[in-house]
């Protein structure tokens, strides 16, 4: 039997219902993609920002660290590289157990507007990478704070136009894109899935609406005034929340502060994980929070997956005649529509035929990381069990 007839006997009438649900899928995909792509329209890139003329105010960066020596340094280097005054840097190393703590003091010898906290203790009912960025925004002085990832790398003219930005419009938080580094082409086609995954759930576009319930943050830039972050209560109500970044940004939104979003694609960059291995485990504490704990909504994202993603790819195989020809051609634009996506993340287009292995990589991070979680009670992070009760009790 070859390919071509490898198809499911199925009477006329139940080949007209498959022929019809192809045709559906088709429409929804087409649907998906230019709701996704008339969203990400209204958000702006960095170059549509104005050129900085207005005084800039003091801006403090907060970077959290721990166990990051294999980033660290280059990571570092980019920020006290960047053109911004007046400007101060604060690193707090998070009870690493590697070099990270070394190659900070080492740095801070020649750069005295540098500033090392280390931490050896983490109180309870805290996440460490939380506790730590607040105690980094307790000793900034900074009349915005800059809330960074130990991984991500700045371009040196970068800054201005976004502190200004914020500052022009009133901010509470400004969060930015970066353009995300893999080494493969699988991972790189994952990065597309997730961005276009994220970005569909939160709708940052509506973030600035005071109308909307829409918020957004992003861990590789969140910029906040710091006065807005003190009065939403800095950390604190987030202290258990694996998804810091972004709950970072229902909390200011919820104390009635403005948020947007730009897209600073090629003037941020981050290498996300450096291997498959990496990424699976990496998400462990993510997956789960990231629906609020709650089986319904892990159950409809894996359908969605499932139905959505998976089964065009399936009906290629078994489906008949007209149908087959529609799935074809809802895999070619979903693949297609995936390198336009890969535009705006900054990875290869080429990547976008990796997508059948990457809705498996979903599918099976989605039952691996919310198993693990259920099944040990909460989610091992960075060297320490943190509860499910405890977790869920966290909500803003």
């Amino acid at each position: 039997m070859t390919f071509l007839d490898s198809t499911v006997d199925l009477s006329n009438g139940n080949v007209l219902i498959l022929v019809w649900a192809a045709a559906i899928h088709l429409l929804a995909v087409a649907i998906f993609h230019l709701q996704l792509e008339l969203g990400m329209r209204r958000i702006r890139y960095l170059a549509e920002l104005p050129v900085v003329a207005d005084p800039l105010p003091s801006l403090s960066i907060v970077v959290a660290a721990r166990n990051e020596e294999r980033n660290i340094e280059e990571s570092l280097r980019s920020l006290l590289a960047l053109d911004y005054e007046p400007l101060e840097v604060i690193v707090v190393n998070d009870r690493s157990t590697d070099a990270t703590g070394s190659i900070l003091e080492r740095i801070s010898l020649d750069h005295s507007g540098l500033q090392v906290l280390h931490l050896e203790v983490l109180p309870e009912n805290w996440l460490g990478k939380n506790h730590a960025l607040q105690q980094g925004a307790m000793i900034a002085s900074g009349d915005y704070i800059l809330f960074t990832d130990a991984d991500v790398t700045f371009q040196p003219d970068f800054l201005k136009q976004p502190v200004a930005h914020a500052h022009r419009e009133q901010l509470g938080m400004l969060a930015a894109l970066p353009s995300i580094t893999m080494p493969s082409l699988l991972l790189e086609s994952f990065v597309i899935m997730f961005a276009s995954a994220f970005v569909s759930y939160f709708k940052p576009w509506k973030a600035p609406d005071p109308d909307s319930k829409a918020y957004i943050g992003v861990g590789a830039f969140n910029l906040v005034s710091a006065e807005a972050y003190q009065e939403a209560g800095m950390h604190e109500p987030i202290r258990m929340r694996p998804d810091d970044d972004v709950q970072l940004g229902k909390l200011m939104k919820k104390a009635g502060h403005r948020l947007e979003m730009i897209n600073a694609a090629g003037a941020i960059s981050v290498q996300w994980y450096a291997s498959v291995r990496e990424l699976v485990r990496g998400l462990e504490k993510n997956i789960v929070a990231g629906a609020e704990y709650r089986l319904s909504i892990l159950a409809g994202v894996l359908f969605g997956l499932v139905g959505f993603f998976l089964w065009p790819f399936v009906a290629l195989v078994v489906a008949p005649g007209l149908a087959r020809w529609i799935y074809l051609a809802v895999i070619l634009l979903m693949i297609g529509l995936n390198m336009i996506w890969a535009r705006k993340v900054g990875v290869r287009a080429l990547s976008a035929i990796c997508l059948p292995l990457t809705v498996l990589l979903c599918i099976y991070i989605l039952i691996r990381n919310t198993f693990l979680t259920y099944w040990r009670g909460g989610i091992q992070w960075r060297d320490t069990h943190y509860s499910l009760r405890e977790l869920r009790a966290n909500k803003i």
